[in-house]
Order: C-alpha cells, then structure tokens, then sequence
C-alpha cells in the first residue's frame, strides 16, 4: 500500500488498517505470521499491536535478535580475551548476555578491558592508538556486515596487525529455510527485516514462495508500516496468491545495496554455524575468507566457536522457532527476568522474551 509522507504513525490510518486486517481475516484461522527483526518485535511490543489483532492471528517473533543467538561459547571466549588481557570491543547489547560460565559484564568487573562502542571504528582507532592486542565482536546479521568487512580490509592495508574480529555473523534467508523446513513451525508468513533487507535487497527471500508457496513482507517499523505488512500478508494467505512484497520502499530498493554486498563478498565467506538454542545451520553465517584469515580473532587464539546450549530449562530455542509462546516456558517472568535473565532471548533489548516480558508482563 501507499503511505503518505510523515503517516507512519497516523493514529486514524493505523485504525483504517486494522480494520481491514480484520475484515480480512473473516473465515480464516491459524493464521500466523512471524516477525524476523528484534526490532519489528520491539515495534509490535511497544505499540500493543499483538493485542490489536484478530481472533485466529498470531504474531510470532523468530530468530532475529542476533545476540540471542550467539553461542554462549562465544561470549565465554570473548570475556577470557578480556580477563588476559586484550582489549576487547563490543556493541553494547552484548555486555550482559550470559555464556556458559560467565559474561563480558563480569569479566569487566573483574578488570577486563571491555570497551562499549557503536561501531567497528572506535576497535580500529583504538588498534591505530594502542599497541595491545584489540578485537571487536562481530555480531549481527547482513545489517552489520559491510562496515565490519570494510574496517577488515582497512586493517590490512594500513597493516594493523594488532586488530582481530571475532567473528559471529548470522544470515536471515537460511534460517528462515530452516524454520519452514521444522514441522512444528508451521508459518503462514513472515515480516522481513527492513534493515537486512537494505542490504540483500529482495531476491534472496524468493525461495519462500517458490519452494514453499508462502508470502513475505519487508516492513518498516513504525505501526503503520507494520500494520501494512501484516494487511499485505494476510491477504496473499486469504486468497493463495503468495509473493514476496516491499512495503518499504522509502528505505529498501529492489536490488539492495550491491556496494555493501560487494566488500562483504570480499571480505566474508558463507560457513555453517550455531545459532545459540537452535542448533548449527548450514552456510548461515560468515567467516573470513583465507585472504583475510590473519585478522580471525578465532584462528589468532584458539577459539572454538561451535556450541549453542542453553540453561537448564531455557526454551528460548524454541521461542525463536515459533514453537512456543514466551510466557509458556518455564522460567519466563520467575526465575528468568530482564532484571536477573536466564536466557539470551531476557537478555537483549530486541529478545522476545525482554519485550513480552516488558509491554504484557507475566
């Protein structure tokens, strides 16, 4: 649909929309529609638009808050890395997730150099200003990708042989594969990731319909455009006519961003990997390509990055396949909380678990 400019967050459009999601939701059930962005899930949490819809609608939240993923090995490793010595670099979501045995906020407290940073290039400037060892955490899907593989290269050129990444990068269309391939999981559609999107364009999410016949949105994330999205889906399942849509197309071109594509291809090679709770997933991650191998923070300290348990009683694999409800598990909003967390899906601000747990309480 078209939005005027400066409408995304129209009260009355929003209720024009919700209403046609209900009218078209007449005669239908099972209907379930799963968010891929951490940040689509704040949005539906924060505006109650879980609670706004239609009888036989539900909204899922999948596996796109990529520090919930990440292997708690992988934090493990990075809080050693710190506790020896090298400075270690991170985006902030990243500081209190639990490892197995411990976190970067503790091991800051024990007197790690753990260093809060919005990007890449405050690792890289320390790297230039330092001589110790620096490695930065390089988590995230597609979004995140380019400008890490891009202080990569850099690295090599000014040869900043003190700068390593640590490298847990996710890929959305393989695990999207991987839900729709669970017979639990059961999707009608999914809401794609705008800003994933910004970068992979549109094609990569055509595998939906053409191996499983089911429709995808990309969305923005202001209410109306969520609504949009999920007006969008609602109607291809209604009449068997599933496509894969851009709804936002102020942000999200056709073909993506090929510049970005392009220096992440140089730089990264797809390779299977864990998603924590989850399991390893064929070719849905990056690792550095051989060229580029001595800046692997991995490969540099011996680090194995292969495992994805979780705590005992920890269901938050199953939350991201959209098995099951947040609050049907067993630890949500007693002994897993935002305040004192168990799992990784409590943990980050985009988990599922820390939304529910936040907008509709226990």
């Amino acid at each position: 649909m078209s939005i005027p400019e400066n409408g995304y967050r129209d009260n009355e459009l929003a209720r024009r929309i919700l209403d046609r999601i209900h009218t078209a939701m007449a005669g239908l059930d099972g209907v379930r529609l799963m968010e891929v962005c951490g940040t689509h899930t704040m949005a539906i949490g924060r505006f109650g638009l879980r609670a706004a819809m239609p009888d036989g609608l539900d909204l899922l939240s999948g596996p796109g808050c990529p520090v919930c993923v990440t292997p708690g090995s992988y934090i493990d490793a990075a809080a050693r890395l710190a506790a020896d010595g090298v400075t270690v670099v991170t985006f902030g979501d990243m500081v209190r997730v639990p490892g197995k045995e411990t976190s970067l906020e503790s091991a800051r407290a024990a007197g790690g150099r753990v260093i809060v940073a919005g990007s890449v290039t405050a690792a890289l400037d320390i790297a230039h200003r330092e001589p110790g060892e620096v490695v930065f955490l390089a988590v995230g899907f597609e979004t995140t990708a380019p400008t890490i593989a891009a202080a990569v290269r850099a690295a090599r050129a000014e040869g900043s042989d003190n700068f390593s990444v640590l490298v847990s990068h996710k890929l959305v269309p393989p695990a999207l594969r991987l839900i729709q391939d669970d017979p639990e999981c059961a999707v009608s559609g999914f809401i794609l990731p705008g800003h994933v999107s910004t970068i992979i364009g549109v094609a990569p999410y055509a595998f939906l319909v053409d191996e499983y016949s089911v429709p995808g949105v990309i969305a923005g994330f202001e209410p109306v455009d969520v609504l949009a999205g999920i007006e969008s889906l609602v109607r291809m399942v209604r009449d068997g006519e599933p496509a894969v849509r851009n709804e936002y197309r102020r942000v999200v071109r056709r073909e993506g961003n090929p510049a970005a594509r392009a220096v992440v291809d140089e730089v990264f090679e797809p390779a299977d990997t864990a998603w924590r709770g989850i399991g390893r997933v064929p070719l849905s991650g990056l690792r550095l390509r051989p060229d580029y191998a001595a800046f692997d923070a991995a490969r540099r300290y011996g680090i194995d990055l292969d495992e994805y348990e979780l705590p005992a009683g920890c269901r938050c694999g199953d939350v991201m396949r959209g098995r099951m409800e947040p609050a049907d598990c067993p630890l949500f909003g007693d002994a897993c909380t935002p305040d004192s967390p168990t799992g990784p899906c409590m943990v980050s601000v985009e988990g599922a678990c820390s939304v529910r747990h936040k907008y509709e309480g226990k």
